[in-house]
């Protein structure tokens, strides 16, 4: 049963026998989120590129000023064709300007928060050779805020340096690290 009802977002019951009903959020014009590593080679070793972002419900709940994520959106938003792939190539230049050489795509189905929602997220390696910038990337309305190069073996230290000022860490952005193997 829908309970409330934007373009972008519906809150939905399920009825469960026995219980109380379930609410949870759905996104109504997306079949998927794919969030991708960006790993940009380098003669000198590899970076990631993460974002740093200003996400509403955080500042809204006084959980953290910024967070840090790395480049990711909705599959069939804007085109309810759109294939995983073509969300991924777009999504990464929207963002960072950048073109991947490949993506290796590393798990399907990845649920952020199955007792909250019925999204789910492709997660996908972008392996990155030629760092010139295509596009100018989009802030996403004010969203993001910087793109952070990060020397991969210092990764570890950016985010707990991170967690000290009090970011906020993404769950898909830590678990594209997980499955990198970072």
């Amino acid at each position: 049963m829908i309970l409330y009802q934007t373009k972008f977002l519906t809150l939905k019951s399920a009825k469960r026998e026995g219980s109380n009903d379930w609410v949870y959020a759905h996104r109504p014009n997306a079949k998927d989120i794919a969030v991708i590593l960006p790993v940009i080679k380098k003669q000198d070793g590899d970076e990631i590129l993460f974002l740093i972002t200003k996400r509403p419900p955080l500042l809204e709940e006084h959980v953290a000023e910024f967070c840090v994520e790395t480049p990711a959106g909705l599959v069939g938003d804007e085109n309810k064709d759109e294939c995983v792939e073509d969300a991924l190539k777009k999504e990464l230049l929207e963002e960072t300007g950048l073109e991947a050489d490949k993506f290796i795509i590393k798990t399907r189905k990845m649920a952020s928060s199955s007792g909250l929602t019925s999204e789910t997220s492709t997660v996908a390696i972008a392996i990155i050779t030629d760092t010139k910038i295509k596009a100018s990337p989009v802030s996403d309305g004010g969203v993001i805020i910087n793109r952070v190069y990060v020397k991969k073996e210092n990764v570890r230290n950016f985010l707990h340096e991170c967690e000290k000022k009090g970011y906020a860490l993404s769950s898909q952005m830590l678990a594209c690290l997980y499955l990198a193997e970072l």
